[in-house]
């Protein structure tokens, strides 16, 4: 049975397609690309007019929790989060408990993907064993299990020449490294941005430099190892202009990318001391926020990712002092970037594709963020038309953390499909 979503505007960075048509999908796969394309006996229909159709989103930055701290999220919850936001393709990071760092525990996660989760769930590996930053984990040996990118996330690599052999080691493996750039040191017990916010509601500051001496670091590393190197959760203006430099000098070998909450937030939005506002890196100024999304609008910043990172509630109520850093973002981050960046002009809705489906698949080597013939049938439809609010507590992530609650946006998922199976549908959900 194949699936003919007739007259949605599909858009696909990969082919410059802006366009209303239909699409059908058959035994997985694009199988053809037209205009009112014919039903097959048994096909299902879905009528997408006045909808956009879209390929599945690719995130190159969750947390899944899983193994050893499943009562934040699991591979089972997160990847129904993922779905709902229209999402098929996740990295999760390896801080987890046990800390992914050895084949084995690569598989583990690989496995029970297989079984619980009707998306892509790609898992990232640690750069050090335990992520503690005095020896390398078997780099090789998860590559060979399957990891797509080796990543020390949660924390930098603070030992400069063991940084810079874990780099070597996946650029000879042909894997990217996935760079969280933070000074720990310079950090610190700080909580929030270091600015007039932060003296306002009495909390200790992390400045940029704690961000901007790694990144800067870590460039020079992968300009000497050859490794594409992909810097996370971008948050500084600095940051902003280290990757302008880096597009100018046409180092293709490194990409970054931003999250919702650093290029639609800044710390002016922290009024009292609510830990739903503590991530890491944390909110910026105004002037950070402005630097990102014009990395955005110029193609300096290539990617628009999450950095998913549910919490309990327990864990996040009271002072940031005390809080676990992360908010969630999978179910948010589609209408979120839709409405505060395309219906406002920063970026086209081809720009969002490309950053969201697209440039993720390049950085992956994935064939996917893709509507051309032949590709996998990830697809998303979604009402770009009726606003609706944000609630945290429709949301199927075990983890409600999050700032966005309440917020007017447009930009809704209404059907999630991956491999040509339907993983989401947003009228069952009305059902239920």
């Amino acid at each position: 049975m194949g699936i003919l979503i007739r007259g949605g505007r599909i858009v696909d960075a990969a082919t410059d397609t802006d366009k209303t048509g239909d699409i059908y999908l058959e035994d997985g796969i694009i199988a053809e690309i037209g205009q009112k394309l014919k039903k097959k006996d048994g096909d299902r229909v879905i009528d997408a007019k006045g909808k956009l159709v879209m390929p599945g989103i690719i995130d190159l930055h969750v947390h899944f929790r899983d193994p050893g701290q499943t009562h934040k999220e699991d591979i089972k919850s997160g990847a129904a989060a993922a779905a709902r936001g229209g999402v098929t393709t996740v990295v999760a990071m390896p801080n987890t408990t046990p800390t992914i760092d050895n084949p084995d525990r690569v598989n583990y996660v690989h496995n029970k993907a297989a079984q619980v989760s009707g998306i892509h769930v790609l898992q990232a590996g640690a750069a050090t064993m335990g992520e503690k930053g005095t020896e390398l984990a078997d780099i090789a040996g998860m590559v060979k299990a399957g990891i797509p990118a080796v990543s020390e996330d949660g924390k930098s690599v603070m030992n400069t020449a063991l940084c810079k052999e874990a780099m070597r080691i996946a650029a000879e493996c042909g894997v990217p490294f996935f760079d969280h750039c933070e000074d720990i040191d310079l950090r610190g017990d700080g909580c929030m941005n270091e600015d007039e916010n932060a003296k306002r509601l009495g909390l200790p500051g992390i400045c940029n430099a704690v961000e901007d001496t790694i990144t800067a670091r870590d460039i020079i590393l992968a300009l000497e190892t050859g490794v594409h190197l992909h810097l996370c959760h971008c948050s500084t203006y600095g940051d902003a202009q280290m990757m302008k430099i880096v597009k100018e000098k046409g180092y293709d070998n490194i990409t970054a990318e931003v999250c919702p909450h650093h290029f639609i937030l800044s710390s002016d939005d922290i009024k009292t001391d609510d830990s739903n506002y503590k991530m890491n890196p944390p909110l910026r100024t105004p002037k950070d926020v402005e630097a990102l999304k014009q990395g955005l609008k110029d193609g300096t910043i290539e990617v628009i990712s999450t950095d998913h990172a549910p919490h309990s509630a327990q864990e996040k109520t009271g002072s940031m002092k005390n809080a676990p850093f992360g908010i969630v973002g999978l179910e948010t981050s589609l209408p979120l970037t839709y409405t505060e960046l395309v219906e406002k002009d920063v970026i086209t809705l081809k720009q969002m594709v490309e950053k969201m489906c697209l440039n993720p698949a390049k950085i992956l080597g994935l064939d996917r963020g893709t509507l051309q013939k032949g590709h996998p049938a990830d697809v998303i439809i979604v009402d770009t038309e009726q606003e609706y609010a944000i609630d945290k507590n429709k949301f199927v992530s075990k983890g409600h953390n999050t700032p966005f609650d309440g917020w007017k946006v447009k930009g809704k998922v209404l059907y999630t499909i991956c491999d040509g199976k339907i993983v989401f549908n947003n009228q069952e959900e009305k059902e239920s």
